[in-house]
């Protein structure tokens, strides 16, 4: 199935769920824009609705998942020019974000990983008066498989046979099980270049727990943000896999949806269902609704299902969060966090999400984040 770009366009529900870019320093507005307790402005989108600023001012440091960095940029360009914040995410990767949260050198951190026990011990160390690091699901999305194969536009592939791929144990575009999920596709004898990500990454981390769930016989690796199979070609972080496999003839690669551009395919999977399932919007969405809450108290970390076979819903998919602490969290810099936090969990900040191939966590959670961000203190 051929990947629509014109899914970028389409807005969906509030019910419907993010997919999955990260933050660039973008340059503030001015303080006349409204900083002050209770202000607010319009964002630059054209939303009815307001961003409320509420005392929020001065800089802000970040760090984290790449996967979300082009989200990230569109809430950052409408929240500094409504109050004059300067936010700076650097958009490392998820495993030098969390590093960078629980050695207190950031105000907030994103991860398409929630965080592990160790780390959340860690954070207790820098989140002060008995606070701990929590997650706060913000961004879902399809992690497509993107590729650049001449004369291919339609690839399918399965759970195998990407495992095959990515372990070096198939090589040629043209090997055998290549061409069974592609009866009609003209495969070139041409080797696959594969590409992974340099960097520690949740989206390296969503991707094998997929191998793992589907088919463990060919994806023996215990998994994680770090890659472990062996061969192939890396590069950092997800723009760093995108420019490679699209300046790379017969190159694969993962990668957030958003990063799929001129040059880059993305492949459909066969999960079993009536027929493959292309990453989109929609397709990610119908898997991350299946999401479960399984974080305790504050913590509103998801269990998603790589197993799915429901007619499209697209299964390698993931969730960013949005790290910060529950409590204990430095005075200067509260309020800016929390405006920004509540301005991309509201309902403006998730519609956004659509337009630029991400989608707004489902209903039901977001309440909940909400909440939560409220809390803090």
């Amino acid at each position: 199935m051929k990947l629509q770009r014109k899914n970028r366009l389409r807005v969906l529900s509030l019910g419907a769920v993010a997919v999955t870019g990260a933050l660039t320093l973008t340059a503030c507005g001015s303080d006349d824009t409204g900083s002050s307790s209770g202000s607010s402005a319009s964002a630059s989108t054209g939303s009815s609705s307001s961003i409320k600023c509420d005392n929020a001012k001065g800089q802000l440091l970040a760090d984290g998942s790449s996967a979300q960095k082009n989200a990230i940029d569109a809430w950052v360009k409408n929240f500094s020019q409504a109050c004059g914040v300067q936010i700076n995410y650097k958009g490392s990767g998820s495993g030098a974000g969390v590093t960078a949260f629980t050695q207190g050198q950031v105000a907030f951190a994103g991860s398409d990983s929630a965080l592990k026990p160790e780390e959340v011990t860690a954070s207790k160390t820098v989140c002060t008066g008995g606070g701990q690091g929590i997650d706060l699901p913000m961004v879902g999305g399809a992690i497509a498989i993107g590729y650049n194969v001449p004369g291919v536009d339609n690839l399918v592939l399965d759970a195998p046979t990407l495992a095959k791929i990515f372990d070096s144990k198939i090589t040629n575009w043209n090997d055998a099980a290549i061409k069974k999920l592609n009866p009609s596709a003209k495969l070139p004898n041409l080797k696959i270049q594969a590409f992974h990500r340099s960097d520690e990454s949740g989206t390296t981390d969503n991707l094998t727990k997929y191998l793992i769930a589907t088919t463990p016989s060919n994806w023996k690796y215990s998994g994680g943000k770090a890659w472990q199979a062996k061969g192939g070609q890396s590069a950092p972080q997800s723009a760093g896999v995108a420019q490679q496999v699209k300046q790379t003839s017969g190159a694969i690669g993962y990668f957030e949806l958003s990063y799929v551009s001129d040059g880059i395919k993305a492949a459909s999977i066969d999960t079993g269902a009536s027929k493959p399932v292309a990453p989109s919007t929609e397709s990610a969405t119908a898997d991350i609704a299946a999401a479960k809450v399984v974080g305790t108290g504050s913590d509103l970390s998801l269990q998603l299902d790589y197993k799915t076979k429901a007619e499209g819903a697209y299964p390698i998919s993931l969730v960013t969060y949005e790290i910060v602490c529950d409590k204990g969290n430095k005075a200067a810099t509260l309020p800016a966090t929390k405006a920004f936090l509540n301005y991309i969990a509201s309902e403006d900040g998730q519609k956004l999400l659509s337009t630029i191939d991400y989608a707004p966590v489902p209903d039901e959670i977001i309440a909940k984040v909400r909440t939560t961000i409220s809390g803090l203190s």
